[in-house]
């Protein structure tokens, strides 16, 4: 396993603090983790019977373009696959939490994981048990329960630091869900820390290899969903034929595998084809994409924590290794991208 090292202290919903930042996810760390959840009894619910999942769900499949994605039928499956999954009490909290708090997280978790399960039925050959064996606590964001929501709802260009606790949810998912389900091998806890990863080792994290193909399929409906919706630094989204060149190209490029991207196409038919009788169009026909600010990084001017001044950036080497560090000009404070963090992660 390859290991990684937190940027930010990870912490429970009611804030008990599982591990600080800079802690590297060794084997040890990690069963000593597990070990302290063990014999904690969570109680189970089924995911389509808690709150008004079941209802807000079915009414974000007959939206376009997923009323064409999930015609009835594909519908009615993925539901009755999904009565079968059981979520313990902690990852139903989740959707408590972003229900009320980030509408957009609510609805984009749902909608990838009924995505993520009808295609699954179509791209492996594995029984409807076994999905819904895989599937069982499986939130591909459940790491943004520590993502400031002032972040995550940011209308503006993201910083640089900004950016790293935002891409840190990857993280934060992997040791949350391998705390509650009392194991990190868990399918779920390596779903959160591998769904930005990439088939050429491009992506978030690790920068590793993308291999397991249901993690890809979560990965691909994670890109597709948050092409299609609106988001405070985005407000009009992608049109369909646009997202959907955008993961062809990607796929052109080595990122993503094609079958899911014939998977998605074939959706998009009218007369339904067969995956494997696909052909894709590499000609782009849909809309220009407009700048989409959140993949913008800004360079903020930075503020002394201590009285507000502006800085000034001073570098130093060390065995060819730079760092970075900040001096307020009026007060002469001296800080670093660690104490940046710790502000902006202030959860309180």
């Amino acid at each position: 396993m390859t290991t990684a090292k937190l940027v930010c202290p990870v912490y429970t919903f009611d804030y008990k603090l599982l591990l600080p930042g800079g802690q590297e996810l060794t084997r040890e760390v990690l069963d000593e983790l597990v070990a302290t959840n063990k014999g904690t009894s969570y109680q189970a619910h089924p995911v389509l019977e808690y709150g008004t999942i079941y209802q807000d769900l079915t009414r974000f499949l007959q939206n376009p373009p997923y009323n064409i994605s999930f015609e009835k039928s594909s519908r009615d499956d993925a539901l009755a696959l999904m009565n079968k999954i059981n979520f313990i009490q902690p990852i139903l909290k989740f959707f408590d939490y972003f229900k009320e708090k980030d509408f957009y997280t609510y609805r984009h978790s749902l909608v990838v994981f009924a995505m993520s399960i009808i295609m699954a039925q179509d791209l492996l050959e594995e029984s409807e048990d076994w999905i819904a064996d895989v599937m069982a606590g499986t939130i591909h964001d459940f790491g943004k329960v520590g993502v400031p929501l002032k972040i995550l709802k940011k209308p503006d260009p993201l910083t640089k630091v900004d950016k790293i606790i935002l891409e840190h949810h990857s993280l934060a998912g992997f040791v949350l869900l391998s705390y509650f389900h009392q194991d990190y091998q868990n399918f779920a806890a390596w779903v959160s820390k591998e769904h930005h990863e990439r088939r050429d080792g491009s992506g978030y994290p690790l920068g590793i290899p993308l291999r397991d193909n249901m993690v890809e399929i979560i990965a691909v409906c994670d890109i597709y969903d948050a092409l299609l919706s609106p988001r405070p630094h985005r407000p009009t989204p992608y049109d369909n034929r646009t997202a959907l060149e955008e993961i062809t190209e990607m796929a052109k490029k080595g990122k993503i595998g094609w079958d899911v991207v014939k998977a998605l196409v074939s959706y998009n038919r009218k007369d339904r084809p067969s995956i494997q009788e696909v052909n894709v169009s590499t000609e782009k026909r849909g809309a220009p994409l407009k700048e989409d600010l959140g993949r913008v990084v800004v360079e903020k001017q930075i503020e002394c924590p201590n009285c507000h001044g502006s800085c000034k950036e001073k570098k130093s080497y060390k065995e060819s290794t730079e760092y970075v560090k900040y001096e307020c000009r009026s007060c002469g404070n001296e800080f670093d991208e660690d104490d940046l963090l710790n502000m902006e992660m202030d959860l309180h």
